[in-house]
C-alpha cells in the first residue's frame, strides 16, 4: 500500500494499526515494564505503536514523517 503521510494520519485509529499492523516492516521494538513499543516502517512515515502486554490492547499510536523524504 502507497499511502501518504497526511491521508495515513486522517484514518481512524483502528485502520492505521490495521495497516501499520499487517503492511509495515517491524524495524525495531523494545519492552518496558508491562509496555511494548514496535515501530513500524511503511512507504514514506514510520508508525509506533504502543502495546500493554498485561492486558492485550493498544496503548497509543505515534506517526512521524520519514525525513529523509524531504532533503
Amino acid at each position: 500500500m502507497n499511502i501518504s503521510f497526511y491521508d495515513f494520519k486522517n484514518l481512524p485509529n483502528q485502520t492505521q494499526w490495521n495497516i501499520a499492523i499487517n503492511e509495515g516492516k517491524v524495524m525495531n521494538e523494545r519492552v518496558l515494564d508491562s509496555l511494548k513499543y514496535v515501530l513500524y516502517g511503511l512507504s514514506h512515515f514510520t508508525v509506533e505503536i504502543i502495546f500493554n502486554t498485561s492486558n492485550d490492547k493498544v496503548e497509543g499510536l505515534n506517526v512521524f514523517p520519514n525525513q529523509a523524504v524531504y532533503q
